[in-house]
Parts: C-alpha cells; structure tokens; sequence
C-alpha cells in the first residue's frame, strides 16, 4: 500500500510542479502586467475596509470622561479612510475612540504612510527579477537565470562547435561570453542594490519611529504641563507617544486630543521633535535617503552604496532622487517654509491664541504650523481665527505636491540625465484632466450637496471654507476651518461646538465626495502629467 501511495505521489509531482510555476507565472502578470494605479488604489481600499470593520468592532465609548457619543458607521469609514490615506479629515472628536480604536488608526496610519508604502513598491520591483543563485568566490559572480532572461541573453551567448579550430570563432566565443558575464555581474548588482535599499528604508523607517516615540515620551514625561494635559484626558504616555510618531511621520495630522496640538503650544521642546518628525517622513525625504545612503556609502565601502546613488532611474524607486535633485528638493523645501514663516509672522504675531506666550514659544509656534501647511495638518492655532491672506497661502502649499522643486531649464536637463525626470505618455493620459480641474469639480459638487445649508448657514458655509477643506483633503493634509456655532444667522440653542472638520457638519453625500478626494490626493501622482493635451490658445 506504502508503495502505490509512493508511486502515486511520484506521478503528481510533475503535475504540482507545473502547477506552481503556473500559478507563479501568472501572479507575476497580473502584478507586473498591472496598471500601478489599480495596484495601490486596492491597497488603500482594501485596508480602509478591513481598518474600517476593525473600528466597528471595537466602536465602544471611552468610559474614563463620560461620553455616550456612538459614531455613525459612515463616520468611520470616513475616519478609517482618512487614517489610510493619511489625510487626517475628522468627522468625529478624536478622544470619543477607546484605547483599542487608537491602535487600529495607528496601525491604518503606519500602512498608509508613503514610506511603508514604498518599501512594498521595492518588494515589487525586487520580485521581478528571476529565481536566481549566487556564489561569490575569488570575486567570481556566477548567475543563474530563468529561461525569459535566457531568451533575453539569446545572440550573445555562443556555444562552440566541435573541431572548430577558427581563431575568428575563437574570439566571437570569448567576446560572447565576456559580455554575457558582464550583463550577468549588472543584474546581480541591480538586484543586491535594491535588496540592499529596502534594508536602509526599513531601517530609516525602524529608527524614526523608535526614537521619535521614546523622546516623545520622555518629554512628557520629565515635563509636568505636558503630562498633566494627557492625564486629564485620560490618554496613556505611552499611547499618546506611538500614536503621534506614526501620524506625524507619515504625514497624518491626526492627534489623540480634540483640540489636535492646541493644548501643546506651550510645549516648544516636543514642537520642535515633531517638527523633524513631519519633514523626514515627506518633504525632506528623498533628500534624508540620499544622505543616509551616501553616509552609509563612506562607511561600509558597499558597491551598491555607490549603484543606487549613480542609478536613481534604474532602481524604479519614486523616492530615490541625484544628488542635485536632492540638493535642490531641500533647498525648496527650507526656502518655502521661510516665505511662509516671514509671511505668518508678520500678519499673526499678535493672534489671540498666542497672548501670554514668550517670543521664543511664539516662533516655535508659528515654524510648527507653516511647516504642517505641507501635508501634516496638525495644529496649534484654530485655523479659522487666521487672516484670509495666509488661509490663501496655506491653499497654495496644500495643493503643490510633496517634492515640488525649483529647477532651471540647466538643471532639468542635468536631473533627465541623471533619471529623475522622464515619462512615458500614452492615449489615455490625454483625457486625464489637470488636478486644478478635479479640484474644480470636486468643489462644486460639494457645494450642490451643500446647497440647502449654504442658504441657511452661509457664514459657516462658505465657498472658501468648502475650497480649504476639498484642498485639504487632495492634498492629505487636514486642515480645517470647523464649525462654529457662533457664526450662525440663525442661533440654535441646542448647538455645541465640537473639536472636529468641517467636514463633520456636512450632509452623507458630501461626506462621501470628500472620501473620494482623499483616495484621488493619495493617488495624486497618478495624474500630475494630466491636461497637457489641452492648449489654451
């Protein structure tokens, strides 16, 4: 019986093997075949399904401050949606979530951050390359491929006939096999380089999160104002600490307080932590890997140190730029936080909500919030209590993208060289429109959803509220100008303001429209090149 079971399983082998490479095969092309848009919009779905149904489960009010509030379940799937897009939009106060929901949106925020994400983008592209073996022995590289990269490698690899004593021949082999061997040495370096750079990111990704929470945490810890406001709340150290290290490197904005970081303008020390925080997670980090790369490059000697930094293009990592496209992304960053930092001092040195605050805490202040104004969205001054000429300006940074930069015609051409710039078009990207025009769009559905309050309550519901918010939530940020009740024509007595968007006033449709805008914003790099076909002329 033991014999025929044998023989039997000796028969399916092949058929198991056929089967494995078949099934290898074809998730190969459906993932590498696929449009990446159709790749990552799944992802986001999917993990703001499953963050949203984690939420639910757990959707019990927090019994340590009296609150019976129970969120709809539109509510938080928007919530859940904009932690894994990372936009920060609220429709419901922060400190309603239980312990446990805390966790779920820390975990949405980590897998949602552009980081994480990349690193599964270097999985991917890791992938692609074929099953191979290497052995390294008296610096020999020996490669072995698959059949697709045989196919690849057919006119150059030569094999001898025998009794062929031709020179000519001789040489043909010789050259044929020098250069196989040398195609062979570059696919093992590409491959090493880009399994080497998921090693960096992951270890970028490991210390800033590590180090950001335990210095969070011992600040709060040795200062007595900051604790003090945590333990009044009834949010744990240690709670608070991961949770805002994870949003405010990934660009989130969301903060476990209902006032964001308005109760935390005082404490400069951990302002200034997070400011690090927020531009080594966005900004600043393609300019922080490059450096962290080529340091790592003088101290290790590695080869693919010096690969990925003379093959940003090749690598087909969004994230790795040259050296003068770093240079010049830092510079552009620095140069617009201090245009916007000049500008919010000038006109909100003397804002209410910093009466009692001494020069050195109102810088720290005003350097927090202009650099939230790209991305982050955290706060600690209510937004609506600021000029209309810096509301305009914040409008601006939130729509540009993470890595605009400044560029002359010089150095675009340099940047083509080096690999940072280049794309290809085709038919479709012709009908894809600008993101002003989907902006425009977004808008004015937003106000014929709206259109019914926009009569009633129009101080609270105006276009340039809608417009800061739809803009907002393009671009992941999450600034708000909330809801007042004091603005109201009409009072109503049973109004209370609450410390979340405006967006939380709005109709189910609305809510649902502004979902939309925050997977488009996430999902923006996919349509930066759209609207050239149209020519205003």
């Amino acid at each position: 019986m033991k014999t025929n079971f044998a023989s039997f399983g000796m028969k399916l082998k092949p058929f198991y093997s056929y089967s494995s490479n078949s099934l290898s095969t074809l998730f190969r092309l459906l993932l590498f075949r696929s449009n990446p848009f159709w790749i990552q919009l799944s992802y986001f779905l999917t993990i703001s399904l499953v963050g949203y149904l984690a939420l639910s489960v757990f959707s019990k009010p927090r019994t340590d401050n009296t609150l019976s509030f129970m969120p709809k379940e539109l509510d938080l799937f928007f919530t859940s949606v904009s932690a894994a897009t990372v936009s920060s939009m609220s429709t419901i106060e922060m400190e309603v979530f239980s312990n446990s929901q805390l966790v779920i949106l820390t975990i949405l925020m980590l897998l949602g951050g552009e980081v994480f994400v990349s690193m599964l983008g270097i999985q991917i592209e890791r992938s692609k390359f074929p099953k191979h073996q290497v052995s390294t022995s008296n610096n020999h590289v020996s490669y072995s491929h698959s059949t697709v990269d045989q196919i690849e490698l057919k006119g150059i690899s030569h094999s001898r006939p025998e009794n062929d004593d031709n020179p000519n021949n001789l040489i043909d082999i010789e050259n044929g096999n020098k250069l196989s061997s040398d195609i062979d040495n570059n696919l093992y370096l590409k491959h090493s380089s880009i399994r080497y750079l998921g090693y960096v990111v992951l270890g970028y990704l490991l210390v800033v999160h590590v180090v950001g929470s335990a210095l969070v945490s011992s600040y709060i810890t040795l200062f007595s104002s900051a604790r003090q406001v945590l333990k009044s709340k009834g949010i744990e150290i240690q709670t608070f600490s991961v949770f805002t290290t994870v949003s405010t490197f990934a660009n989130c904005g969301f903060v476990p307080t209902n006032e964001n970081m308005i109760v935390f303008k005082r404490n400069s020390g951990l302002l200034l932590l997070f400011i690090s925080q927020i531009l080594l997670g966005n900004t600043l980090y393609p300019s922080c890997l490059w450096f962290v790369i080529w340091v790592l490059g003088k101290i290790t000697k590695r080869r693919e140190c010096s690969y990925l930094l003379r093959n940003s293009r090749e690598i087909g990592y969004d994230h790795l730029f040259s050296g003068l496209h770093s240079t010049l992304l830092a510079l552009t960053v620095f140069g617009f936080i201090l245009v916007q930092l000049i500008l919010f001092c000038s006109l909100e040195w003397n804002l209410e909500a910093m009466d009692g605050m001494s020069f050195y805490q109102k810088f720290v202040a005003s350097l927090f919030q202009v650099v939230n104004s790209r991305h982050a969205g955290e706060s600690v001054v209510d937004i609506s209590t600021i000029s209309s000429a810096i509301l305009v300006l914040f409008v601006v940074m939130m729509y540009l993208p993470p890595y605009t930069s400044f560029l002359t015609m010089k150095d675009q051409k340099k940047v083509s060289i080096n690999g940072d710039i280049g794309r290809k078009n085709n038919l479709l990207e012709c009908f894809i429109l600008s993101p002003l025009s989907y902006l425009a769009i977004f808008v004015i559905l937003i106000c014929i959803t709206e259109r019914e309050k926009m009569k009633s309550d129009p101080l609270n519901f105006n276009v340039l509220n809608i417009i800061i918010e739809v803009t907002s939530a393009y671009g992941n940020v999450g600034f708000s100008n909330g809801y007042s009740c004091k603005r109201q024509l009409k009072l109503d007595g049973n109004c209370i303001d609450k410390g979340y968007g405006f967006s939380g006033k709005w109709s189910s449709e609305g809510k649902f429209v502004l979902i939309i805008v925050m997977f488009f914003g996430r999902l923006k790099k996919f349509s930066m090149e759209g609207g050239k076909a149209w020519k205003m002329s």
